[in-house]
């Protein structure tokens, strides 16, 4: 009786041979699973991106239709300080303290209207909007916050809009990456990178691809030296070639040639890259 006990119990036993081969197909799947899952997580982070862009285009419709006009993207502001689309998109939405944009604002970066007085304090609260954006909605940031205390030429306490793609860079925090912003100028007509713009002239191109290139010019915050990679979107021709409608054959164009322009730096936290989500069928092209 005790052998046949003993004689059973060893042909239940899992040999290393099986063992090893099991653990070889656990492996194996999920090798092929996590791959799956990553690209799972990172479509529905592009899914929420382009989400939140077309909240900030309705917002930014409800101020054209109440202004008639969409927000200025000028890379300087009335008094030849540097304040660029990124930021005057933030302050069309919220305001430049985020409880509503000043009916007598003129977009200069201070704050200030023609005469000089502060717009944005607490005792001009009757004179405000209603936020075009739900501030829950905006994910937004100090430049202070993204890029550390040194933002040069920019004010650090600056607002900007900022994608949902958060992560930790050099300052410590964990916080998106500016959403860029280009106003449409329907007087001209070129999409042309050999006609070379400057901060206050398209000279010609409905875009400006200057509007944005002070702050890219800031780098990658999660990079330690903010450097700028030569994919950035700062490059004339990279700005023109990816932003252009090839459906369009007779003539340059650009998406929205009526309208505005929105670009995140996607995933990779870097603008001009495969990866950035816009508001127009991007098409990422070398």
């Amino acid at each position: 009786m005790r052998s046949i006990v003993k004689q059973s119990n060893r042909k239940a036993a899992f040999t290393i041979i099986e063992l090893l081969t099991v653990m070889s197909i656990i492996v194996i799947l999920i090798g092929l699973l996590v791959p799956s899952m990553n690209m799972a997580k990172r479509f529905a982070k592009k899914l929420t991106q382009k989400d939140q862009l077309r909240n900030i285009g309705i917002g930014i419709e409800f101020f054209n239709n109440e202004w008639d006009g969409y927000p200025p993207s000028g890379a300087l502001d009335g008094n030849n300080q540097h304040y660029c689309g990124a930021m005057k998109l933030c302050e069309a939405m919220l305001g430049q303290d985020l409880v509503g944009f000043h009916l007598d604002s003129v977009f200069n970066r201070d704050g200030t209207d023609t005469a000089g007085r502060q717009l944005y304090n607490a005792t001009t609260l009757g004179a405000r909007k209603e936020l075009y954006l739900q501030l829950e909605l905006a994910n937004v940031y100090r430049l202070q916050d993204i890029y550390g205390p040194s933002t040069d030429p920019f004010l650090p306490t600056t607002f900007v809009l900022c994608d949902i793609y958060t992560r930790e860079v050099r300052t410590g925090n964990k916080v998106g990456m500016p959403i860029l912003y280009y106003k449409a100028d329907t007087s001209n007509k070129l999409h042309d990178p050999n006609t070379e713009p400057t901060a206050v002239d398209n000279k010609g191109n409905i875009y400006n691809y200057l509007d944005n290139q002070v702050l890219l010019g800031l780098g990658k915050p999660s990079d330690e030296m903010g450097q700028v990679s030569t994919h950035s979107l700062s490059n004339l021709t990279r700005f023109y070639r990816n932003t252009r409608n090839y459906k369009i054959t007779t003539t340059s164009r650009p998406f929205r040639a009526d309208s505005f322009i929105l670009i995140s730096a996607g995933f990779d936290g870097e603008y001009g890259t495969a990866d950035d989500i816009c508001n127009f069928d991007w098409k990422y092209r070398e």
